[in-house]
């Protein structure tokens, strides 16, 4: 039998099989999602669970989104009872809402059941108010009113991200007591890190990390193990706030604590990474004007999303352009003012920009405060004018090489100077100003911003080219 040449088989190896599902990157191959649709198209739902079964929630969402959107509602149907409803917590906002509108309320109400509270709050709280009540009336009573009530507490504050699946035990319990107590409950949380102390009234005393326990002997109490220097939120605080005392003290789960100072829910350090993502993500696109855009929006949805955002930098345009138009009759003169005077203002800009980014981040962060503005605030002028002074030479000496003139150098290093010193100070004041005033920087401060540099950097250029060369 003749014997296949060494390369022929090296060739086959190599070539891509469809069950390799990701790519090194994490996206999913080609040849998997036509895979799927041809499961989806065949209505094979023993095939399409396996092939499932094998992903990580993260990794199902991802295969959702890329699916077109007539396939994603018969995706989850054709999955049923094991399709894994923590998915929906890791979808697009947008695409996960419209799945929900689709999807029959019964066949969500079970699947919500299945999660624990934080995770079915957080898939409910962005449908509107009759479609929860559809869910929710077929959950049974006692779950259904722990989740009317998280959902009761503000947007976006610890009550909403606050999960009731914790354990709590008395002061006086025995190590054993307690261990006994874990293994014999069958309603515990899936995962926990600690165990949360309480008075007969409810009230949080202390905490005991569980690795302690398992390492201390039966007989010791409880109270004995406990830290009481506690770290708590309320349930109405920011979720920004409560992520900024994670980092701030490195925990892994913290105690939500009511106006009585009840213990009323947990929040965990998983929960917390995706409050930081989102926050963050949030502050960029806020910079960047485009809102709360997500990459399933359709045409029309980005377009109308962006245009708001775009015509407010249109009108400041226009603004830098009649600053322009007061010196038409210097430029005439001087055509070399038309080439360089974009140089000015675009160095302004993009100064101003680091600076604003990093004073927007720093409130957000509250690492910025009335405690130590004054110092930022002189810190950047002085950036601004030492970076100023340095650019200010080499294009002033661009300037004369180009066009020979070097009091024409002069004058753009001139105006370069008095652009980078006024970005800097724009770049902080204006954040300041605008979160003092109570206006979100993240929104607003570009727009100021890039008024502030355009108008500056050209009157600054042209007013001196008038004043000096003409």
């Amino acid at each position: 039998m003749e014997q296949p040449e060494k390369s022929e088989v090296m060739a086959e190896e190599a070539e891509p099989d469809v069950d390799v599902q990701l790519h090194s990157t994490g996206a999913f191959s080609q040849g998997f999602i036509d895979e799927i649709n041809h499961l989806l198209d065949s209505n094979d739902r023993a095939t399409l669970r396996a092939k499932v079964d094998e992903l990580f929630a993260a990794d199902v969402a991802d295969l959702l989104e890329q699916l077109d959107r007539d396939q994603r509602v018969p995706f989850v149907v054709l999955c049923g009872e094991s399709f894994d409803f923590a998915v929906l917590t890791e979808l697009d906002d947008k695409v996960r809402e419209k799945l929900l509108e689709d999807l029959p309320a019964d066949f969500v109400a079970r699947g919500v059941r299945t999660l624990e509270s934080d995770d079915a709050v957080y898939i409910l709280e962005d449908l509107e108010a009759e479609e929860q009540a559809q869910i929710l009336d077929k959950i049974p009573e006692f779950e259904r009113l722990q989740l009317t009530k998280n959902l009761e507490y503000p947007e976006e504050s610890a009550g909403r991200r606050m999960t009731g699946d914790y354990i709590a035990v008395p002061p006086f319990w025995t190590v054993g007591q307690t261990i006994d107590y874990m293994r014999e409950t069958d309603d515990l949380p899936n995962e926990f890190y600690e165990l949360f102390i309480v008075d007969p009234a409810f009230r949080l005393i202390g905490t005991v990390a569980l690795d302690r326990i398992l390492r201390t002997k039966r007989p010791v109490q409880i109270a004995d193990l406990m830290e009481d220097d506690l770290k708590t939120v309320q349930v109405d605080e920011d979720q920004e706030d409560v992520a900024r005392k994670f980092e701030r003290y490195d925990l892994v789960s913290v105690g939500v604590l009511d106006e009585d100072e009840r213990l009323v829910g947990v929040i965990t350090v998983d929960d917390i990474v995706d409050v930081i993502a989102e926050e963050a993500e949030e502050d960029i696109r806020r910079l960047s004007g485009v809102g709360d855009e997500e990459m399933s929006d359709t045409v029309w949805q980005t377009t109308r999303s962006r245009f708001v955002w775009l015509l407010i930098n249109l009108a400041t345009a226009v603004l830098a352009s009649a600053v322009i138009g007061l010196f038409d009759a210097t430029i005439e003169q001087m055509v070399a003012l038309a080439v360089l005077m974009p140089i000015v203002a675009s160095m302004g800009g993009n100064a101003g920009t680091q600076t604003m980014t990093v004073a927007v981040r720093a409130l957000a962060t509250k690492d910025l405060g009335g405690y130590n503005a004054r110092r930022v605030v002189s810190r950047e002028m002085l950036v601004g004018f030492l970076n100023g002074v340095a650019f200010a030479v080499v294009i002033g000496f661009v300037a004369w090489g180009w066009f020979g003139n070097a009091q024409l150098g002069g004058v753009i290093a001139a105006a370069m100077v008095i652009n980078m010193v006024v970005a800097g100070l724009s770049g902080i004041l204006i954040p300041l100003a605008l979160s003092k005033l109570g206006a979100d920087p993240a929104v607003a401060s570009t727009v100021f911003l890039t008024t502030v540099t355009d108008v500056v950097g050209f009157f600054a250029f042209l007013g001196l080219a008038a004043l000096l060369l003409l």
